[in-house]
């Protein structure tokens, strides 16, 4: 009991004291984090809103990958990239294997169909309350899919909130591609999984609290933006 709260209060001493190796690996964990977010909802969100906004051939099948790509396995994914990029590989000429660009990639391939499947659903709902009026307008395609997402804005937030949620809690993808190499590719996750093997409960300690604050920051923003939503909506 004593080395837990021993290890408690170094990890505490750590995130304190902001030590510098605690920020680099936070820094890139929110780098890479970020902008796999950013490109995910850059694709997922106009995917899933032409989906929900739209009929086509082929509509409902879309949707269905969509809704089962949201459970893909991370360690598949990793092992999918990994392939790609290796040295036999593919794209083995742009030498990405065990870099930050990697495990951005792996966490597009996780997110980007999460995204795109929470859009659709937020989208088509809005759609059945807007359909005949942009239908008795001739709004455009481009000028109602807009509308849309531009209406749905903080219901989107909340998608891409749980896109940030999904990515900063990932380890076995990025542990694949990236190799956890330290000041490279070591970002929280992998960094907690490594130093608890070794017995360094501090750092791990001191990541966890980290992630778990980012954890509740998260759900409070989501629960922000639908209350400022709902108010909003009967402004």
């Amino acid at each position: 009991m004593d080395s837990f709260w021993g290890a408690l209060a170094g990890a505490f001493g750590l995130v304190f004291a902001l030590d510098p190796d605690l920020m680099e690996i936070i820094g890139l964990s929110m780098r890479v984090t970020l902008t796999a977010v950013f490109f995910s909802c850059l694709i997922g969100l106009p995917l899933g809103a032409a989906v929900g906004t739209f009929n086509f051939p082929g509509r409902t099948l879309i949707a269905v990958v969509l809704n089962a790509l949201m459970g893909l396995p991370p360690v598949v994914v990793g092992l999918m990239v990994y392939l790609m990029l290796s040295a036999s590989g593919p794209l083995a000429p742009l030498r990405l294997l065990y870099t930050p660009t990697a495990m951005i990639i792996a966490q597009m391939i996780l997110v980007t169909p999460i995204v795109a499947a929470l859009t659709r659903q937020v989208v088509e709902d809005l759609n059945r309350e807007y359909a005949e009026q942009f239908a008795s307008m001739g709004v455009g395609a481009f000028d109602r899919l807009t509308a849309m997402l531009w209406d749905a804005r903080y219901s989107l937030m909340t998608v891409a909130l749980a896109g940030f949620g999904r990515a900063v809690a990932e380890v076995g993808a990025v542990i694949i591609v990236g190799g956890n190499i330290n000041h490279v590719t070591r970002v929280m996750t992998t960094t907690i999984a490594l130093e608890t093997s070794r017995g360094n409960l501090q750092l791990a300690l001191a990541l966890g609290v980290i992630l778990l604050v980012i954890a509740f920051a998260v759900n409070a923003g989501v629960m922000a933006l639908r209350a400022s939503a709902v108010r909003a909506a009967y402004a």
